[in-house]
């Protein structure tokens, strides 16, 4: 039984992991998505560079496992976030709104990983030809969820547009309440 294990943005180096005689890295801290675990400011732990402008950064993504058992194809998908890759400038002074902006961006990866989810319960793989085959379909994927993190982002001008931040949380609640089938257990 083969089992691979990668973020979306590392598609280009999918492949099965050769056994090691050293002892493995730890793995980096990630909090997978729950709507039951909201995130924190205490959830954010890295610094922001001196020349950056924003206010706070979500560092999230999506988690692919995948593996083949007696040429049975199955899958894992989680949406996770870093914390080690999250900041927040000043957690004291930061407002509940930036935090539910911050909040919405890991909701979105959610929201892929589910679509995610979603689309892998209809396509199948060979087990013998994998590697090509879901890269592929993993690569559009990822090009998805990051053109609409990039649209958030635009039009909500980083959370300082009101208006625009609140019919985002509604769109996504939305679309997240259509693929409650596809939520992780």
């Amino acid at each position: 039984m083969a089992f691979c294990s990668f973020l979306l943005p590392l598609l280009l180096s999918f492949q099965t992991p050769a056994p090691s005689q050293t002892s493995p890295k730890p793995q980096p801290e990630m909090i997978t998505w729950s709507a039951n675990r909201p995130l924190a400011w205490a959830d954010f732990k890295s610094r922001p560079m001196p020349s950056e402008h924003l206010e706070a950064l979500t560092a999230g993504n999506i988690d692919v496992q995948v593996g083949c058992t007696d040429f049975v194809f199955s899958s894992t998908v989680k949406a996770v976030f870093l914390p080690q890759e999250s900041w927040v400038r000043d957690a004291k002074r930061a407002s509940p709104a930036l935090l539910r902006h911050e909040q919405l961006h890991f909701d979105i990866t959610e929201l892929h990983a589910r679509m995610l989810r979603q689309k892998l319960t209809t396509v199948k793989f060979d087990c013998q030809k994998l590697n090509p085959a879901f890269n592929n379909f993993t690569k559009l994927a990822f090009t998805a969820w990051q053109r609409e993190e990039g649209r958030y982002d635009q039009e909500t001008n980083h959370g300082l547009n009101e208006a625009k931040q609140k019919f985002w949380e509604t769109q996504v609640q939305q679309r997240m309440a259509l693929l409650q089938s596809f939520a992780s257990k």
